[in-house]
């Protein structure tokens, strides 16, 4: 059984960072990947950044445009957590965000946002302007 819990969300004013974290308890097998989507009030989910990691080591990465250049996915194997790192934080960027997973095969790309098996309880972002 794998168990996903984000944390680090919080209130930030526009410009600054934040470091949200998905901590992965139990295995995911072989090669899999790991996504953060968000959801804003009103709106729907959308797939931000994407993960794949194989067993061989090689991983592959997926930015949505409206991210790419202040978000970064990284993994701790060791501590077996998952981050994203948002910089130069926006307004628009304020939403609820969740941590998915899913083994392979699995898409780290759009269309992404639906067919993740594990699914984190989300952690809140608001960015004032």
């Amino acid at each position: 059984q794998v168990q996903l819990v984000e944390s680090g969300g919080g209130s930030v004013q526009a410009g600054g960072n934040l470091r949200l974290s998905c901590a992965i308890s139990g295995r995911l097998m072989m090669d899999y990947c790991m996504g953060w989507f968000r959801q804003a009030p009103g709106g729907q989910r959308e797939g931000v950044v994407g993960l794949y990691i194989s067993t061989a080591g090689s991983s592959s990465t997926y930015y949505a445009d409206s991210v790419k250049g202040r978000f970064t996915i990284s993994q701790d194997n060791t501590k077996n957590i998952v981050y994203l790192q948002m910089d130069s934080l926006k307004p628009e960027d304020g939403a609820m965000y969740y941590c998915a997973g899913d083994p392979w095969p699995c898409a780290y790309y759009p269309p992404f946002e639906s067919g993740y098996i594990y699914w984190g309880q989300g952690t809140q972002v608001t960015v004032s302007s």
